[in-house]
């Protein structure tokens, strides 16, 4: 029984996804609207940011991370070469983001032993952490 409501559940997590990024035509913004998610944006300064290695290490971590199962979109990445503004911070070393369903998908994230095992390895890597949670 487990395993169907699991196999459904992903069934219908990928319908949405796939209504999300229609193949036959580009989405307007108006089209694309999260409702009720929670998306946790956390920016990571190393304190060797340019040691390959660390920057490495912390990859793999969030490769990892992302296995969570309450995490429904994730994105890791690093500053772009936009334009420099008063208003735009390049001075990270890598984002990483995550979209939950709910607010209690991202509490069971914050104790699964992925993401405890995941902060343990690797915060001897970083000198500043920051978090942006936000939901509609």
């Amino acid at each position: 029984m487990k395993n169907r409501r699991s196999f459904i559940r992903k069934i219908a997590t990928g319908i949405t996804l796939a209504s999300l990024f229609p193949l036959t035509k580009k989405a307007d913004a108006g089209e694309v609207k999260l409702q009720g998610a929670l998306v946790h944006h956390v920016f990571f300064w190393l304190k060797e940011p340019e040691n390959e290695q660390h920057k490495q290490q912390l990859l793999e971590g969030l490769n990892q991370l992302i296995k969570v199962k309450t995490i429904k979109l994730s994105h890791i990445g690093f500053p772009a070469s936009t334009e420099d503004r008063d208003v735009v911070d390049h001075s990270y070393s890598v984002s990483y983001m995550a979209m939950f369903d709910n607010q209690a998908d991202q509490d069971a994230y914050q104790v699964d032993p992925i993401h405890l095992k995941f902060v343990e390895q690797n915060q001897h890597l970083w000198n500043k952490v920051i978090v942006y949670d936000s939901m509609d």
